[in-house]
Parts: C-alpha cells; structure tokens; sequence
C-alpha cells in the first residue's frame, strides 16, 4: 500500500513493523548454489495483503515445479522489503504501489535496486461505502457531503465523529491529511490488518449497518461485496506532492516489480522469469480469493491456477 495505492510506505504486515520469516531463508542467491539444500533459491517478500499473496505463491510454484529453484518468501512491511532489496536479502518485489523515497535512494542513488517492469495490475485506493447505504441517500458519494453523514458512521471507537475505517496501522495513507485539509467530521479508526477490516466490512454489511472504509482494488472481497467510491476532489500530477497539505484523490497506480541489481542481472531464468510475470487483475483476484474466500492454502491455490491456465504462464518462461 507513500505509495500511489497511496498506502503511504505500508510497513508491515499484522501491525508488527518487524518482519516475520514465513520459511527459513538463507542469504539471497543469484542462481547459485545455496550452502545448505544445495539447490538454486530465490528469495521474494510477501507484503501483508491477499493479491500481492496471490503473486508470490503462482510466481513461486512455477519457480520450483518449472525451474527447480527453491523459493524463500519472507513477509515483511514495504519499506523495510525495500531495505531488504537493496542489500540482497530479497531478490524481489513483485507488487509495489510507489515508494518515491526509496526509488530515489536505490534506483537512481546508489542503484542497488532497478525495475523488473509491470505486473499487469492497477491499483487504486479510495473511501467507499456499502451500495446499500449509496442507493438510500446518493449523494453520499461527493466528499462534500460526508459531513452530513458522519453521524451515521460514528462508533465507540469514533467518538463523536463518523469512523473511517482503515486496515493496517503500518500502512501509510493520506487519510488523516486529507480529513483535517477537507475540514471533515472523521476520524480514523484501524482495523489491525485487511483480515481484521474484511472481518468488520462483513459484519457490518451482514447487519446492513452504514460505514466508510478505506479501500482499494485490485481486491477479490469486491466480487462478494458492493462497494460504492466516494468522490474525493480530483487527483492531478503533483497534487499529494506534501502529503501534509494534500486535498486531492488517490492515483490509479500501474503496479510494479523491483530486483536486486545483482539478481536482476546474474540471477539466470528466474530472474527472466519474474520480469515475463505479467497478469491481470482479474488472475490475481481469482488467486487471492481461493486463498482469503475459499481458505486454501497459498500453495494449494498456486497449484490450482497452475493447472487451469498453462496457456497464460507458458509464456513467462525463460
């Protein structure tokens, strides 16, 4: 998710700013043998939502079924995957929604870091209520009205104030910028993580309760639950510039993957391999809702998109 998806620099994942090793992983290999297992490794970060989840699982069953490299993911923040990055304890990211700072300091600066091209995904964060609650009073959709609903948005933990429901405290949004620069009657109150906020947004549909959520797509919970954007001012080039001053929209966000220098360049068919993944929204969707609807595992589900769809990711081997 300060990033276009304007999830500012999201740092973590369940609340914790540290990383949490989801596998052993060794030091970054570039292809060559690993001390241990004696296999070829590749190292990926695992950032804290579902679709970018989805990613690292297809991505890392094609790598050990296809291409015989082991695959270590590590699930840690988006900066500190950066960081990682840099000095090569990750070959990769697969999803990233603009990190301008960190571009700057390992793109441009000491080019550690370059561009392993497009996903294939645009993401797009926004505030969005239930089509329930827009279909009764339509103009709940202009920002500029929001403060005549506020009082329908109001919980225990909102005070006075209407809730503006927001996932991960790690994650970096404008939302507090943009409430204090719209001068609106919000507050924001964290879920915890995306599981914790879809756990809340269906609780609250199942009661037919009103809320306001911040929100995004590419999301697979958009094909259970309608949610209707509200307009906030228009976004143009420049506008979340200072992010203290801003009074404008999330991007649309053409979602990008980084290598480590060193892999990018001697990283052999895995690396090649990675710059080919390219997918639609609708692929990932399908991934991360077998994985957050249907609760099968990463693997399992990687498994299952493998076998269906060999004519998409043929085309990404090397």
């Amino acid at each position: 998710m300060n990033s276009k998806r304007v999830r500012r620099t999201l740092v973590a994942t369940t609340g914790a700013v540290g990383l949490v090793a989801l596998t052993a992983c060794g030091a970054a290999d570039t292809g060559k043998k690993d001390d241990v297992g004696g296999d070829k490794t590749v190292t990926l970060t695992v950032p804290s939502w579902v679709g970018a989840e989805a990613n690292v699982s297809v991505a890392k069953y094609i790598l050990e079924k296809e291409l015989g490299y082991k695959v270590h993911t590590k699930q840690m923040g988006e900066v500190l995957a950066w960081d990682a990055l840099s000095k090569g304890d990750i070959d990769g990211i697969l999803e990233d929604w603009g990190h301008p700072k960190q571009e700057k300091q390992y793109l441009k600066g000491q080019k550690t870091v370059v561009k392993g091209g497009d996903l294939g995904v645009t993401g797009h964060i926004g505030w969005y209520v239930p089509k329930y609650f827009a279909d009764k009073h339509p103009d709940v959709t202009d920002w500029k009205n929001l403060n005549k609903y506020a009082k329908d948005f109001k919980t225990s933990e909102s005070g006075s104030k209407g809730q503006l429901l927001e996932g991960s405290p790690d994650y970096v949004t404008n939302d507090d910028a943009l409430i204090k620069n719209l001068k609106l009657n919000l507050k924001t109150v964290y879920a915890g993580n995306e599981s914790s906020q879809i756990t809340q947004i269906k609780q609250n549909v199942k009661n037919k309760t009103p809320f306001l959520t911040y929100w995004w797509t590419p999301q697979w919970l958009n094909n259970q639950v309608d949610m209707v954007e509200v307009k906030l001012p228009e976004y143009k080039t420049g506008c979340d510039a200072d992010p203290k001053k801003i009074t404008c929209a999330y991007p649309k966000t053409p979602l990008q993957k980084y290598f480590n220098a060193d892999f990018a360049k001697n990283g052999g068919k895995a690396a090649k391999f990675l710059k080919n993944f390219k997918w639609t929204t609708e692929q990932q969707n399908e991934v991360a809702g077998m994985i957050a609807g249907d609760k099968m595992s990463a693997d399992a589900a990687a498994k299952k998109w493998v076998e269906e769809n060999k004519s998409v990711w043929k085309k990404w081997l090397p």
